[in-house]
């Protein structure tokens, strides 16, 4: 069977964290780019969705970066029991 190659720059750490948890998974980064590639033609898109966040996501994400505006809970269930009130 023929193949043909891909070539691609990435950021080193992005590149050593997916690679270490391809690792993990027992995949080796070419069946990881050949099984993204064969779901891009199965599903004829991406395999997740991409969409630009609106602006109530663009907040919480900011904030959640920065600390602010954040809820903290000591347990699981005091999360669940503060959606009650």
């Amino acid at each position: 069977m023929k193949t043909a190659a891909i070539h691609s720059r990435i950021d080193p750490g992005t590149k050593e964290k997916a690679e270490t948890i391809l690792h993990r998974l027992g995949v080796s980064p070419t069946e990881a780019i050949r099984m993204f590639y064969t779901q891009i033609t199965l599903r004829n898109g991406l395999p997740f969705p991409v969409e630009i966040p609106n602006e109530e996501t663009k907040r919480a994400l900011e904030d959640s970066r920065t600390g602010r505006n954040l809820e903290r809970f000591e347990s699981v269930d005091d999360l669940l029991e503060s959606w009650k009130e």
